[in-house]
């Protein structure tokens, strides 16, 4: 625990040394882009809290991946809201736990049920998305990914625990990083409770009970994040910032290297990697790049969630179907007016590969929480736009060896027609 402690206490410490980074080579090649939307955020990059790192990478003769980021505007000291952003570790850190139990019988596919113990608990016992008819983690990560479903986010916080998903991002070199909530209303110490859970077997026997846990860890809040002019609590505005300080906070150079180290883990050092068997890997690469209409399980319905819905540097508002041989390996949040996206692109027939993550924030009235944020005229234009300039230069980029992407081709789902009815008007 004193360990612990000092990493908390040192965490600010640590990151208030940092300055913003920013390239000149990603600063020029930007500045080719000739989209009007583009060039306004460009002006202006500090109204829209603008963050982008690019990062290129090149193969030697042995495949071995090298890698090289661009910055620009990159500081983990400016707030903004990470959204469905931290469903990423969440499903990492799920799939982690589950092989550190290692009880015989408890995989990802295990039929769980959630209860409930503490104020605003809910009980999650049955999920008729799912094929067995019960909730799962694997079945979690396949809803919090495909279309950024937020129950999953929820219950996988609730498996792992408020306690250990800090401590165990920290020990990854994550200090910055912090998880304090669900995605439902409840209080501080509502969250830090957390529910009992059950494994069972297909038949309903019990294999194994998790109890439910309490978090006495403290939280570091000395720098306070607030944003805004003024914020709506139901139908009353508050004329003051909104405070985010207690807000759930995960940097982009922390994302961009999460997302890194599950896709390259031998890039990273031991201990920032995941614990994860190769069915792990197999299943979340899966499901980071699988669009909703190949999904049987859930069957979300292909017209409103299509191919490129949470793919927001290839969104185009005019055509949502993704480019022949690209695939995406992302997780993107939106909320409050922010929009941020960390991706892996893989262009097959090109031999393209490289990594974009981004974070812009379009509230142009300063008012949170009235559902007036400019996501459709300045968030995702821009993001698509900025997308399109890094794809294209990364086509027309030398390399001197041709990457070998075969570890990125995967054996989709393929849509069966049956007569259940497709899944409209998730909560994500």
């Amino acid at each position: 625990m004193k360990h612990f402690t000092l990493i908390l206490f040192l965490c600010p410490l640590l990151t208030t040394l940092a300055q913003p980074r920013t390239d000149a080579f990603l600063t020029k090649l930007l500045a080719t882009n000739p989209s009007a939307v583009f060039k306004e955020v460009m002006r202006h990059p500090e109204t829209y809290r603008l963050q982008i790192i690019y990062t290129q990478i090149d193969r030697d003769k042995a495949n071995k991946p090298s890698f090289k980021h661009y910055y620009f505007r990159v500081d983990s000291t400016e707030y903004f809201n990470p959204a469905s952003t931290v469903k990423l570790p969440l499903a990492l850190l799920s799939l982690e736990k589950l092989n550190r139990l290692s009880i015989p019988g408890v995989t990802k596919y295990t039929a769980m049920q959630f209860d409930s113990a503490y104020s605003k608990q809910t009980k999650e016992w049955i999920d008729t998305t799912s094929e067995s008819g019960y909730p799962s983690i694997a079945h979690c990560i396949k809803k919090a990914f495909l279309v950024s479903e937020n129950d999953p986010y929820s219950r996988m916080y609730e498996f792992v625990g408020q306690s250990e998903i800090n401590r165990s991002l920290h020990a990854k070199g994550y200090l910055d990083t912090r998880i304090t909530h669900r995605f439902v209303r409840m209080t501080a110490d509502e969250n830090r409770h957390t529910n009992p859970i059950r494994f069972i077997r297909s038949d309903g026997r019990l294999i194994y009970t998790q109890p439910a846990a309490f978090n006495t860890d403290p939280f570091d809040f000395r720098r306070e994040a607030r944003l805004g002019k003024g914020y709506y609590v139901r139908d009353s505005l508050v004329h003051e910032p909104f405070n985010f300080t207690e807000r759930n906070k995960f940097p982009l150079e922390a994302f961009q290297q999460i997302l890194q180290s599950v896709l390259f883990p031998e890039s990273v050092t031991p201990n920032q990697r995941f614990n994860l068997t190769n069915d792990d890997y197999r299943l979340v690469y899966q499901y980071l790049s699988q669009y909703p209409g190949e999904t049987n399980y859930p069957k979300y319905d292909a017209k409103q969630y299509y191919d490129s819905y949470v793919k927001f540097f290839f969104m185009d508002s005019l055509h949502h179907q993704m480019p022949t041989d690209v695939r995406v390996f992302n997780k993107v949040g939106w909320a409050y007016g922010f929009l941020t996206d960390a991706s892996y692109v893989v262009d097959f027939k090109n031999k393209v590969e490289y990594m974009l993550t981004a974070t812009i924030y379009v509230n142009s009235d300063g008012i949170l929480n009235d559902d007036k944020y400019e996501y459709d005229t300045v968030g995702n234009p821009f993001l698509y736009q900025l997308g399109q300039t890094i794809y294209q230069y990364e086509r027309s980029r030398k390399r001197l060896y041709k990457p070998d992407l075969s570890k990125f081709q995967i054996t989709y789902e393929k849509r069966i027609n049956d007569n259940r009815p497709t899944i409209k008007n998730v909560d994500n």
